[in-house]
């Protein structure tokens, strides 16, 4: 007998047929002898919904009470699921996130996992009830309804299965894995039977939407097998496994990331500690900045060039604007309107053929780069928003040609 956690999205139990296949799968699950704890996100656009509604009885609400209100749309889903599986035969629970024992710390609407408290969960499982926990929620020091921010189900998904020692968490998705590319955009991509958690981590944080960066991190952390697959299809999905990347360099997939903001500060004070200063400033701030380039030293004025967000950009340039003194720089260049494409593999940087034939693609394709950044598992480039589809075509095609 195994621990199995499974985690249903939104698009997987938008409505009451699919809520009734996704009922289904764990029903299934469960009469195989397993123990089963289920964690569903709310119903197709039910987030999207509430935040409207909020917005229109109170633009400034305060994050407490849009926590509350949120959390409302996973307790649907969970209460919803424990009915469906229950007319298929299955004793089933649904729980809230605090009835779980889920503990956060960190600001409403990004709070993070704690730890599990209590054992309401062993103690469902004890009775041979199948529990469905509602995702993307917990409670605070101060017993307030929190939220995960995105991704918030996924993350539930692995803290329980890290917590209990899940023999397995499956997340089901409306694809049928992870491909090496989005094949709405490339419809050449091939799915994945295995990935690397740090392959998996690089494709999540470059755009790839399909398993969130944080429920990948604690998979890897706590060594609990991961395998993502449609809640449709019913065929074997992708198996994300623990461990560094392998030594043979390799590349797994491309991802697209259409919401990268440029910025560019020249006539920048050359003295040491000067990109220090951007950055700390805007680390403390939770301003995460992306493929830098500095051009320093010599005692002469440089210039630095980074990339945020979309969501973080107003804030990044507020934050500059206010702190120009202490900066210490002369002008500020602010450029939307494009996309970054990536390479994920292990050991990308050991292989210099990677970068070579990567901006043959892009040369054929007639893409202009902006900017390059490396890490030890990816390649970026930011091109113009216009060019991010064709970009990411010819370079999966470069990577991954058709079969002959």
């Amino acid at each position: 007998m195994a621990l199995i956690v499974q985690k249903f999205g939104g698009s997987s139990v938008a409505d009451a047929e699919k809520l009734r296949r996704a009922a289904e799968i764990l029903a299934e699950t469960y009469k195989k002898g397993n123990d089963v704890v289920a964690v569903l996100s709310a119903q197709g656009k039910t987030t999207d919904r509430l935040l409207a509604q909020a917005a229109e009885v109170a633009p400034d609400a305060s994050p407490r009470e849009l926590d509350a209100l949120l959390a409302t749309g996973e307790q649907a889903s969970a209460a919803l699921g424990a009915m469906a599986v229950a007319r298929l035969g299955v004793p089933a629970v649904s729980l809230t996130g605090w009835q779980a024992g889920l503990r956060t710390v960190g600001a409403h609407g990004a709070a993070r996992v704690l730890r599990l408290e209590g054992d309401r969960i062993a103690r469902e499982l004890k009775k041979k009830n199948l529990v469905i926990v509602a995702g993307f929620q917990g409670f605070d020091v101060r017993d307030d309804v929190t939220t995960l921010g995105r991704g918030g189900s996924d993350t539930t998904a692995a803290a329980l299965a890290a917590a209990l020692h899940a023999d397995l968490c499956q997340i089901y998705t409306d694809v049928d894995g992870v491909f090496t590319a989005d094949p709405r955009v490339v419809p050449s991509a091939r799915k994945l039977r295995e990935i690397s958690c740090d392959e998996m981590l690089e494709l999540a944080s470059l755009g790839a939407k399909v398993l969130h960066n944080r429920s990948v991190e604690l998979s890897r952390r706590f060594g609990v097998p991961l395998e993502v697959l449609s809640a449709f299809s019913r065929r074997p999905g992708t198996v994300v496994r623990g461990g560094a990347a392998l030594e043979q360099p390799a590349v797994s997939g491309a991802a697209l990331d259409r919401s990268a903001v440029r910025f560019v500060l020249s006539g920048l004070e050359d003295t040491p500690g000067a990109a220090w200063r951007i950055f700390s400033l805007l680390g403390r701030e939770g301003v995460a900045a992306d493929m830098l380039q500095a051009s320093m030293g010599g005692g002469k004025t440089r210039e630095v060039a980074f990339t945020v967000s979309e969501k973080d950009s107003r804030r990044c340039e507020a934050l500059l604007r206010e702190n120009r003194d202490a900066l210490r720089f002369e002008q500020i260049g602010v450029r939307a309107g494009l996309s970054k494409v990536s390479l994920v593999g292990a050991g990308l940087t050991g292989n210099p053929a990677v970068a070579a034939q990567l901006f043959s693609a892009l040369f054929e394709a007639g893409v202009a780069v902006h900017m390059v950044s490396t890490g030890e598992t990816r390649v970026s480039v930011l091109v113009d928003e216009a060019d991010a589809e064709r970009a990411l075509r010819a370079v999966h095609a470069k990577f991954f040609p058709r079969p002959e």
